[in-house]
């Protein structure tokens, strides 16, 4: 089975409740219509009411099934906005609550809090950030996690092969500890989705291989990884081709239990992520779900500005079984 259809099993009849803040975004429109009909989920969608039935009548869509909330006339606002003002208190007044409630990832991200959505799905039409910030300042991280990571599940064309890849989409410029704790909750995120959970720390050299300040980086990540996290199956620095290929793993890295094995890549920056992941999508043509973001205390997936209509379906369908967890 592929990783969506393993996951539409796990959520069916759950009626889980995700909330859409982009509501007069078509692809995103469509994608909820999608879920509205099929049961999977239940789709909370944003937006001017107005602009949001003109826009499903332009599509030829029916509306029917789906909760759609006016931004413009919230009925529960007066309850939003104390909730808001008790959860940044002394960081915002009144004036600044009244601003964020009108941005619809703020108002998304407090249904989640208050219980009012189970997770949320935005990004299509802004930067992460749009879709991250809410999210740091009124849900939080997880009590175990000290931040928020983004990674991608790569799924090769034939669905055979099943790879994370992170951080991708969050943090630019990691430290040493907060690359070993990206390895922690990416290696999470692979068993959730029942992906062998061999964690690599990638860099251009193999066990000192090539000596620099970049290199250093990785290989203490991966020192403090295995210290912190005794029972990750982490393993670095090391290429990416020792830590793909089994016959270069045997004459890089002799002995390695991840090298030749890694189905959990870590890069080293947000760079070097966010260009694997895209050679592996444009070139190889593996899927890439994501980016999905770890840490987080509920689920708020990020999409990409280039989604299209499937890939919101889908990070929906994976936000709602993420709930489950």
């Amino acid at each position: 089975m592929s990783i969506i259809s393993e996951v539409t099993e796990k959520i069916r009849g759950k009626n889980i409740r995700i909330v859409y803040p982009e509501g007069t975004d078509a692809r995103i429109l469509r994608a909820a219509v999608r879920h509205a009909h099929d049961g999977l989920i239940h789709p909370i969608v944003l937006g001017q009411k107005d602009k949001v039935e003109a826009l499903a009548k332009e599509e030829g869509l029916s509306l029917e099934g789906l909760d759609l909330l006016d931004l413009d006339n919230l009925e529960d606002y007066d309850e939003m906005f104390e909730a808001l003002l008790e959860r940044r208190k002394g960081k915002i007044d009144e004036t600044k609550a009244e601003k964020l409630l009108r941005d619809r990832n703020y108002v998304g991200t407090m249904l989640v809090y208050m219980g009012k959505a189970d997770g949320m799905v935005s990004g299509a039409d802004g930067p992460t950030g749009d879709t991250i910030r809410p999210g740091l300042q009124i849900i939080k991280t997880k009590k175990d996690a000290k931040l928020v990571s983004g990674c991608f599940l790569m799924i090769s064309p034939d669905d055979k092969e099943r790879l994370v890849f992170a951080d991708s989409a969050v943090n630019i410029s990691p430290n040493e500890e907060e690359l070993a704790d990206i390895a922690y909750q990416t290696a999470q995120t692979a068993k959730l989705f029942g992906i062998e959970p061999n964690v690599a720390m990638l860099s251009f050299s193999t066990y000192g291989s090539a000596s620099s300040p970049e290199q250093e980086k990785v290989a203490r990540a991966t020192q403090i990884a295995k210290e912190k996290f005794p029972d990750l199956n982490v393993d670095g620095e090391m290429q990416l081709d020792a830590a793909w290929d089994e016959t270069v793993a045997k004459k890089k890295a002799p002995g390695s239990t991840v090298a030749g094995k890694a189905r959990v890549f870590i890069f080293p920056d947000i760079q070097s992520g966010n260009i694997g992941y895209k050679i592996a999508q444009r070139l190889g043509k593996y899927t890439a779900l994501g980016p999905l973001l770890q840490g987080m205390a509920h689920p708020v997936n990020d999409l990409s500005r280039g989604c299209s209509e499937q890939d919101a379906y889908e990070i929906g369908l994976i936000t709602a079984f993420q709930t489950l967890v």
